[in-house]
């Protein structure tokens, strides 16, 4: 088998190669001709003409029509999430504002019912918010202000109405039921109308006015028949109304020069430093040093301990900054109008939750006259809205 092989290996004829190799070349001449031999002239009008044909540059244009013509269904998706957590944000925004009133409201009213020298208390809260004004102001939270003198002549009348303001409301808390106070401050809107009359020249409209009946007539219909009434209490909330609202006229009428204003927080602290300033030497002149320990045994006397005192203090006074300092940093988000219309939810809210807390016994028509006042003031947020709209158009 070996040798077998081996012959057939060694015998075997050899087949030549030139034909193979002929016709290789003359299949690669043929191949190499058409690639090198001159455009025919049938090629470029086949190339026009046949249908199934494109160019490069149809391609590409058609590519980027296409995927220009596609809508994207995700660019929407990043606005419509902002405008939902911006939502979100100012929605707990208005419940932190409202929780922090009732509690300022409650703690208050039990300080003051034990330790009835409301100016000694609004000087106490005046000097807690002054101390952590300057606390967010050393650790650069907000920016601190340069005030010039210009800046503080202007700023000077509003921090004594803002200090008469926030004294009034004390003693008028001290003296009537917290829903009582909200009530008569219900009349806020009725003053806001007078004294821009007579010290802005702003002449109300027709629905402004209509809006302040319910007002008026809610607030003397309520007076009527609170359990509670005392003129003292009665006239120091509507002399706090006076007060807080020529507060607000007058910044429009002082503030007038836009490169000295300040934004609303740091307008606000530094009012609040002011009345601090301004009160504490008018409350020893009017009550005295009452922190002496006679004075907070006798609170002890009354119902709470002077722990309970001074703690229900501190509280009553960090709810009471901070529900301020939430409200102006509100009122950098909305409209005035919106703000406005929050103020009275919030009012509604406070009322109803200091009748409850405190068991006032309210009767049908009590109920009736603040519901009434504050529908008035509702429908008077929705009157100034109509008017701004006009002005704007």
């Amino acid at each position: 088998m070996h040798t077998l092989l081996s012959f057939s290996s060694s015998h075997s004829p050899h087949l030549p190669n030139h034909n193979i190799t002929k016709s290789n070349n003359k299949l690669s001449h043929s191949i190499n001709g058409l690639s090198s031999c001159p455009s025919s002239p049938l090629l470029p009008s086949a190339t026009k003409s046949s249908p199934f044909l494109i160019s490069t540059s149809k391609i590409a244009s058609f590519r980027v029509l296409a995927a220009s013509s596609i809508p994207d269904a995700r660019s929407d998706e990043p606005a419509k999430t902002s405008d939902f957590l911006k939502t979100l944000q100012l929605g707990a925004m208005f419940a932190t504002w409202y929780l922090l009133n009732i509690y300022y409201n409650i703690y208050n009213k039990q300080v003051l019912k034990v330790y009835p020298f409301p100016a000694t208390i609004t000087a106490f809260q005046f000097g807690f918010a002054s101390l952590v004004i300057n606390l967010v102001w050393t650790l650069n939270l907000h920016p601190r202000p340069s005030i010039s003198g210009s800046q503080f002549a202007a700023i000077l009348p509003l921090a004594v109405a803002h200090t008469m303001g926030n004294l009034l409301t004390n003693i008028s808390l001290g003296k009537v039921a917290v829903s009582f106070t909200h009530t008569i401050k219900a009349m806020e809107p009725f003053f806001t109308v007078v004294l821009s009359a007579l010290l802005l020249g702003e002449m109300p409209t027709f629905w402004v006015v209509s809006s302040l009946v319910p007002v008026v007539g809610g607030v003397a219909l309520a007076s009527m028949t609170e359990v509670s009434f005392n003129w003292i209490g009665f006239t120091t909330a509507m002399a706090s109304n006076v007060t807080n609202q020529s507060r607000n006229v007058l910044s429009k009428k002082l503030m007038t020069n836009e490169e000295e204003t300040l934004d609303n927080i740091n307008l606000y602290s530094v009012i609040t430093i002011i009345s601090f300033l301004l009160l504490v030497p008018c409350a020893i002149l009017v009550e005295g040093v009452k922190f002496s320990p006679s004075y907070l045994q006798s609170a002890a006397s009354q119902g709470l301990n002077v722990r309970e005192l001074c703690v229900r203090s501190v509280l009553a006074a960090f709810c009471f900054h901070a529900y301020q300092q939430v409200s102006y940093m509100i009122l950098q988000m909305v409209s005035p109008v919106t703000h406005s219309v929050g103020n009275c939810v919030k009012r509604v809210v406070v009322i109803v939750s200091s009748v409850i807390f405190f068991q006032i016994p309210v009767s049908p028509v009590n109920t009736l006259g603040t519901g009434l006042a504050l529908v008035g003031v509702f429908l008077y947020s929705r009157a100034k809205r109509i008017k701004s709209v006009q002005k704007t158009n």
